[in-house]
């Protein structure tokens, strides 16, 4: 599983899967604080539709956290007000980074909740879709 994969998942799924497999690694491992969870502001870069043309549409709050675990750095981004889950995030990144081995048992709970948000967005975008409109018009001659 790619890095971007597993990143989507862990930032929208549930935070106890990220909280479980960071307190894996915390309690095998030394994890050095290297940049403590801290606010910022990232802009967020929309495509205008009509033109195809790029424009900011304003800016996000986010939390950030740098850590290191065994030598490899890991970096937590999550948007809001979230310290833990930023430092959780920067954990399971530092060691995958790291390549250590409680990595290769996480495929399948990632998978899993990879599956569950693709549920819970199908069933979303199915109610929506129940809410759509057809407009027809008739031609009466």
């Amino acid at each position: 599983m790619k890095r971007k994969q597993r990143t989507e998942i862990l930032v929208n799924g549930s935070p106890e899967l990220a909280a479980a497999m960071a307190g894996e690694i915390k309690s095998r491992y030394g994890v050095a604080l290297i940049e403590e969870p801290n606010h910022g502001l990232v802009m967020v870069k929309v495509r205008e539709t009509a033109q195809k043309s790029l424009f900011y549409l304003g800016e996000v709050l986010v939390t950030e956290c740098k850590v290191r675990v065994e030598g490899a750095m890991g970096v937590g981004i999550v948007k809001g007000d979230e310290p833990g889950r930023a430092y959780d995030l920067a954990v399971i990144d530092a060691a995958y980074a790291a390549g250590l081995h409680e990595t290769a048992s996480w495929s399948a709970a990632l998978r899993a909740e990879g599956d569950r948000i693709a549920a819970e967005r199908a069933a979303f975008h199915a109610g929506v879709l129940r809410t759509k409109v057809d407009f027809e018009t008739m031609d009466t001659d």
